[in-house]
C-alpha cells in the first residue's frame, strides 16, 4: 500500500515544468489574459488560483513591475509566478526583497533570476517527489541570496508535497 501510495504521489508531479522566461508571453496580456495564464502554469502544484484583484494589489504595493498600457508582458508575468508560489512560505514584502537582492547582489536581470529560480525549484520538487536521487548544484556561485532562495523554494516543495499527500491519502 505505502508503495502504491508513494507512486501516486510522485507521479502526479511527473513533468511537471514551469515556463522559462523566454516562453512567456510577451504580445501583453491583458490582466484576465495574465490570471488565467499564471494560473495555468501553477495549478499543477495544487495552490489556489490567483485573482485579478491579487495581481492589481501586488503592482499597487510595488511587489511587481506595473503593466504597460493595461497590459502584462514577460517581466511582470515571471515576477507574478515566482511571488505567487513564494508567498505562500514567506510575506510579500520579503519575495520583494529576494528581488531586489537578486538584482542588486548577484546582478541577475529578470530572465536570468526567473529562470535560476524555476530550475531550483523544480530541481528541489523532483528530489521532494522521489523522481530524482539527489538535489543538483544549480549556477556557479556561493551566495546568501542562492541560500536564501533555495530555502524558499524547498519550503515550497514541502508544502506542495505535504498536500499533495493528504489529497492522496484522504481519497485511499
Amino acid at each position: 500500500m505505502k508503495n502504491q501510495t508513494t507512486d501516486v504521489i510522485s507521479d502526479s508531479l511527473r513533468g511537471f515544468r514551469l515556463p522559462r522566461y523566454h516562453e512567456l508571453p510577451d504580445v501583453g496580456l491583458y490582466l484576465e489574459q495574465t490570471t488565467k495564464y499564471v494560473n495555468q502554469c501553477i495549478r499543477p502544484l495544487g495552490f489556489e488560483d490567483v485573482t485579478s484583484s491579487m495581481i492589481r494589489n501586488y503592482v499597487k504595493q510595488g511587489h511587481i513591475p506595473k503593466p504597460v498600457k493595461k497590459q502584462y508582458f514577460a517581466d511582470q508575468i515571471c515576477h507574478v509566478i515566482a511571488l505567487v508560489l513564494l508567498k505562500q512560505v514567506t510575506q510579500l514584502e520579503n519575495v520583494s526583497y529576494l528581488f531586489q537582492l537578486q538584482r542588486d547582489h548577484e546582478g541577475y536581470t529578470d530572465e536570468v533570476a526567473y529562470d535560476y529560480f524555476c530550475e531550483e525549484l523544480e530541481n528541489i520538487l523532483y528530489f521532494r517527489f522521489g523522481l530524482r536521487d539527489s538535489i543538483s548544484e544549480i549556477g556557479v556561485t556561493d551566495s546568501l541570496e542562492k541560500e536564501m532562495l533555495r530555502s524558499a523554494v524547498t519550503a515550497v516543495s514541502h508544502i506542495v508535497f505535504l498536500n499533495r499527500c493528504f489529497r492522496v491519502l484522504s481519497k485511499t
